[in-house]
């Protein structure tokens, strides 16, 4: 699919990046494959998961053992590809609000949340086109490993800032731009062990954390981390730990 036949079945805005948008809709019918191409998201899936229903309960005073800890809540997922984070956001509680600017995506999500009797608010749409709307602001903004891949990271973390209602949580996770992240998340997960299609990322647009600090700090927000997610190859599995050099994470309040 060719970036112009891409940005035909995309959501149109300043934010939107064709050839980003090209190579996740080629993908969109491997989203829920655990062994396809986005195996690395799944594989990623339990921590990040753990941390957000961590730092959500805690920013929000919310009990993490409750059954559903995210009941009453607005949550949106933006740039939220097939849903593998909007489906267990769901589960938890939240009204969740699943926005991306691929169509293709949005249909593979809408498919399997239906699959699996989940409500989910998906939409094919862009951050400013919701502000535009006027849509309500959200009590928590998931912004999970999609700013790497937008046209102008500044403006798009300054829009999902302005979705985030008072007191409201935004959790962000994104590659440095580093040369161990180079060499690891590019030369290594692209092209050595192929665990990524090649061209999945491009290093020149891996954001380091001052660079996502800034623009949130400029809305408002209290921005703590970052968290560093790294890979055991020995156990198969993500941890959170100290190293933020390749993956990482970060939180901001309102």
């Amino acid at each position: 699919m060719s970036p112009a036949e891409a940005l035909a079945e995309t959501a149109p805005g300043a934010s939107v990046d064709p050839d980003e948008a090209a190579k996740f809709a080629a993908m969109a019918e491997e989203w829920w494959d655990p062994t396809g191409k986005f195996r690395p998201l799944h594989k990623f899936n339990p921590v990040r998961l753990g941390f957000i229903k961590d730092t959500v309960c805690s920013a929000l005073g919310r009990d993490p053992n409750d059954g559903k800890p995210f009941e009453g809540l607005r949550l949106l997922d933006i740039g939220c590809g097939g849903g593998l984070l909007s489906e267990p956001m769901t589960r938890l509680g939240a009204a969740v609000t699943g926005v991306d600017a691929g169509a293709r995506n949005i249909g593979v999500a809408r498919s399997h949340a239906e699959s699996v009797g989940l409500d989910i608010d998906y939409r094919c749409t862009t951050a400013e086109a919701l502000i535009d709307a006027g849509e309500p602001a959200f009590d928590v903004v998931l912004n999970m490993e999609v700013v790497e891949h937008v046209a102008d990271p500044d403006m798009f973390l300054r829009d999902c800032a302005r979705l985030l209602a008072p007191g409201g949580v935004m959790i962000v996770a994104t590659l440095n731009r580093t040369a161990k992240a180079f060499a690891l998340a590019i030369v290594g997960a692209e092209y050595v062990l192929g665990w990524l299609p090649r061209g999945t990322h491009q290093f020149e647009k891996f954001l380091r954390p001052n660079e996502i600090r800034a623009p949130l700090e400029g809305e408002g927000l209290r921005v703590e981390g970052p968290i560093g997610v790294s890979f055991n190859p020995l156990a198969d599995a993500w941890s959170l730990g100290s190293d933020a050099s390749v993956n990482y994470m970060m939180t901001a309040q309102r």
